[in-house]
């Protein structure tokens, strides 16, 4: 395929918008996904290729940010690396999909990474601020580290939703219907694009503190609701 054939081919071979998907995610991330998902498939890119290039966008921002002093040049660059990595994570199922459809394997590599950088990011934000923020406290280096609770959490909850649904014959919520417009906007401050973007803010301590602060806050609250609502659709599955 060239790549406007394998562009074109990608509309009939989306997966159903997840309930309560994110605006970031919906209207850009995924977009994006395609071009370099048609980009990777012409020029015959498989899957868990697409993956670990994500993985190196990715974790090359993360070590970035614990490693070199901050500045807005390295915050914009730590973002473009955070969000071109996300971009490539959304290619590699658009690229299987292109192909026939995923591996099991496939699937189980796209999840390790995507628990990795969950984790790591928020740990590097506390190594980095740590290092070199001028912080009035110490303990604002337990924001981060509450932050990659919340985020590993409501990871796991959701991909152990998915697999207890399935178990019981349950579509999983990408099949069970889509997210309004309305709930994509209302979902940016839980978006993990939102976050990538905070750090064009990392040379300015203070701004880019109040905003992660916010953010994380954002993310605990919307675990807190989740966990209800899950805890709920489980007792009832049985």
């Amino acid at each position: 395929m060239s790549f406007a054939e394998s562009y074109r081919s990608l509309r009939t071979a989306q997966k159903g918008r997840a309930k309560g998907a994110p605006a970031y995610s919906l209207y850009v991330n995924r977009p994006a996904g395609r071009v370099f998902a048609a980009f990777a498939h012409t020029i015959g890119m498989t899957p868990n290729q697409v993956t670990i290039v994500s993985a190196v966008f990715t974790f090359t921002g993360i070590v970035l940010l614990a490693t070199v002093p901050p500045s807005i040049g390295l915050g914009i660059a730590v973002w473009l690396l955070l969000a071109l990595g996300y971009a490539w994570d959304s290619a590699d199922g658009q690229v299987a999909r292109l192909r026939g459809g995923g591996s099991l394997v496939g699937e189980w590599l796209d999840h390790i990474f995507d628990a990795a950088k969950l984790v790591s990011l928020h740990i590097a934000v506390a190594i980095g601020a740590y290092r070199f923020f001028d912080l009035d406290s110490v303990l604002w280096v337990l924001v981060p580290l509450i932050f990659s609770i919340v985020a590993t959490t409501t990871f796991f909850g959701m991909i152990l939703n998915d697999l207890l649904r399935a178990r019981q014959g349950v579509p999983q919520a990408a099949q069970a219907g889509g997210s309004s417009p309305l709930r994509a906007i209302l979902g940016i401050p839980t978006d993990y694009g939102t976050w990538c973007f905070a750090f064009v803010l990392w040379g300015w301590t203070a701004g880019f503190m109040v905003v992660y602060t916010l953010l994380a806050l954002a993310a605990l609250l919307y675990l807190g609701a989740a966990v209800v609502i899950w805890f709920r659709k489980m007792k009832s599955l049985g």
